[in-house]
């Protein structure tokens, strides 16, 4: 079975809450083979995320742990999942762009947990 990474909205977003808990359902994650964000990580280390909570600012993904994408950052997430030649026939990816994007104009944050 493949390893998979989840990805969420977070309807409200708290500052001092720990997201560092495993917790898919609540926050109605998508999930991707977590192979392809070995084709992204040149990108993805250049945006600004979180670390299980507000106050561990960091960039790129957690592989192995939860990450907060802040709203200013989703943009240049949504560019490079979109950019990702399998984004058109890919139901994964598909869902995560709707995702993105959805996260985008509702101003919210994405959560991401790693394998």
């Amino acid at each position: 079975m493949a390893c998979v990474a989840e990805f969420g909205i977070i309807d409200e977003f708290e500052k001092d809450k720990d997201y560092s808990s495993y917790e898919p359902k609540k926050y109605n994650c998508v999930a991707i083979n977590d192979d392809i964000l070995n084709d992204w990580w040149d990108e993805l280390i250049l945006i600004k995320t979180h670390h299980g909570y507000y106050s561990r600012p960091d960039f790129a993904l957690d592989r192995w742990g939860v990450t907060l994408i802040p709203p200013e950052s989703l943009d240049a997430f949504y560019n490079i999942v979109s950019k990702d030649k399998k984004s058109k026939s890919s139901i994964q990816l598909i869902d995560l762009l709707i995702l993105i994007r959805k996260a985008i104009s509702e101003n919210k944050y994405v959560i991401h947990y790693g394998v």
